[in-house]
């Protein structure tokens, strides 16, 4: 096959459209489990679904949905590699009949972009977050998120950033917010057996009030300022636990150097990984989010509403579309330990009756705006548009959807 088959063609040879979505890994992490989520629905829809990557412990997800997985070492940034991946993708593009490419990941995409040129394939990118673009070579860089037929941003927050900073117009730039899976993020689906289990491996204990931060152990994601609130907040009653791997050793040992300077070290549990979020949000009174920097979405507080737990999150990104503040959860300016000492401590005063109308109050907003799948159907409908414009014309689709 020396080009690509066009969807025409691909529909006169009775076989469904093909698309190749490309990742760096599938270790973890939001943009992961959004591409697990598409190929999948794709593979329901009837549609042939193939994610490219460097591998990891969410391969096994894809090949069980359905889909197939192709390794190719789409993690690495050396230009010289990315050259090779490029070469790689279009060889599969056209082996494998690729209708669509769909890019989330600006190294990958750079080999993509290349190859769907060379192949003539369609083109789509999502936008994960603002990317910071400071420096001409950063801009130069991100740019490649802003060049897909269909530029896909996960938030009205990101989708500011890349019509102002990359000049990406309304008649290709569709806002699709990433999306919960009710089913496993449902408080009465989470038996006792995993938050026992949970309880006994983190030594939570009896009756104490547990406030959690779930994310990778990195600065940006607000830790210090986090251990800074309870220093504040006084209360030696309150265990507080960090879920996250931490990249860098160095900054595993900042934290626990300020845990031990403020003399909380009773109080602080640090874990590196949790495989049962469900049944953690479930132990947790109170979950925070205090990124310092804006999260383009912030999966964390749509898991935690979906699970009627009060939420705290810094006011800005992402965090704005997701909570409705005095609703369903808080919001506070970002790095101001006091501000998010008080708001722990007007969660922890809630009383039961206050606690459950909150929690239905969240449960109704995420299922309302945040499940997986509108996030998949309106993901679908996008590759629907390029595809079968005609039909699209004909029945035009809401696609830019506010969060």
């Amino acid at each position: 096959m020396q080009g690509k088959v066009s969807i025409t063609e691909a529909a006169a040879e009775g076989r469904p459209p093909a698309v190749l979505q490309v990742v760096p890994s599938l270790v973890s992490g939001g943009v992961e489990r959004g591409t697990v989520d598409v190929a999948a629905a794709l593979v329901a829809a009837g549609w042939t679904s193939y994610v490219a990557s460097a591998g990891g412990p969410m391969a096994h997800e894809i090949a069980r949905s359905g889909a197939a997985h192709l390794d190719l070492p789409l993690a690495s940034k050396n230009p010289w590699v990315m050259r090779r991946n490029a070469r790689a993708l279009a060889g599969l593009i056209r082996r494998l009949g690729i209708d669509i490419v769909h890019a989330r990941s600006r190294a990958p995409a750079w080999s993509a972009w290349w190859a769907a040129r060379a192949t003539g394939c369609r083109f789509v990118t999502t936008f994960h977050n603002a990317y910071d673009c400071d420096l001409p070579f950063k801009h130069r860089y991100n740019s490649v998120m802003a060049r897909g037929e269909r530029v896909v941003a996960i938030s009205e927050f990101v989708a500011e950033h890349a019509a102002g900073v990359y000049g990406v117009g309304a008649d290709r730039l569709r806002v699709v917010p990433r999306g919960v899976d009710l089913k496993r993020f449902d408080p009465s689906r989470v038996g006792a057996e995993p938050m026992t289990r949970l309880a006994r491996q983190w030594r939570l204990p009896d009756g104490a009030p547990i406030v959690m931060l779930p994310g990778r152990l990195t600065r940006w994601k607000g830790g210090l300022d986090f251990i800074e609130a309870i220093a504040r907040l006084g209360r030696p009653d309150v265990c507080c636990v960090l879920v996250g791997a931490a990249p860098r050793r160095g900054f595993r040992r900042e934290i626990e150097a300020a845990i031990q300077r403020h003399g909380l070290e009773g109080q602080f549990r640090l874990v590196d990984d949790c495989r049962e979020m469900p049944a953690a949000y479930k132990l947790t009174d109170v979950v925070i989010s205090a990124s310092t920097d804006p999260e383009g979405f912030g999966r964390v507080v749509a898991e935690a509403q979906a699970m009627g737990r009060p939420v705290i999150a810094t006011d800005h990104g992402g965090a704005r579309e997701t909570i409705v503040p005095g609703l369903t959860g808080w919001l506070v300016p970002p790095q101001d330990p006091a501000a998010l000492a008080a708001a722990i401590a007007e969660a922890l005063a809630l009383g039961p009756g206050e606690r459950a109308a909150l929690a239905r109050r969240a449960m109704r907003h995420v299922a309302a705006n945040f499940t997986r799948e509108s996030m998949c159907a309106r993901t679908i409908a996008i590759y629907e548009e390029l595809l079968f414009p005609e039909a699209e014309a004909a029945a035009p689709l809401p696609l830019a959807a506010s969060a």
